[in-house]
């Protein structure tokens, strides 16, 4: 059974960083592909970034290329969004997910993580 927990969301003042961890298991890294979706109440769920470690290939959303970075440990099956120059506008619940890069590229991996909240306010 795939599972996701992320973990690293907080309360940051805008310009600040923070990184989000998304640990798996009952999959490995080189299965699936990883991808970081964000939603706030209101608005459609956003997807901003995947990542294929066996293609090794990583995929940005307009929004946060440039200041968001993603990458693997294979050794910790775990994937990270390294987020900088945070912005009010990326306040947000931010889930990972996996599944083909078809189904993450679409929106609609089957594997979910539970979310974790990232508060960016002065």
């Amino acid at each position: 059974q795939v599972q996701l927990v992320e973990s690293g969301g907080g309360l940051v003042q805008p310009g600040g960083s923070l990184r989000l961890s998304c640990a798996a298991s009952g999959t490995t890294l080189d299965s699936y592909v990883i991808g970081w979706f964000r939603q706030t109440p209101g608005k459609e769920r956003e997807g901003i970034s995947c990542i294929s470690i066996s293609a090794n290939k990583t995929y940005y959303s307009d929004s946060v290329k440039g200041r968001f970075t993603i990458s693997g440990d294979r050794v910790k099956n775990t994937v990270y969004l390294q987020m900088d120059n945070l912005k009010p506008q990326d306040t947000a619940v931010y889930y990972c997910a996996t599944d083909t890069l078809h189904a993450v590229l679409a929106g609609i991996p089957r594997y979910w993580g539970q979310g974790t909240q990232v508060t960016v306010s002065s």
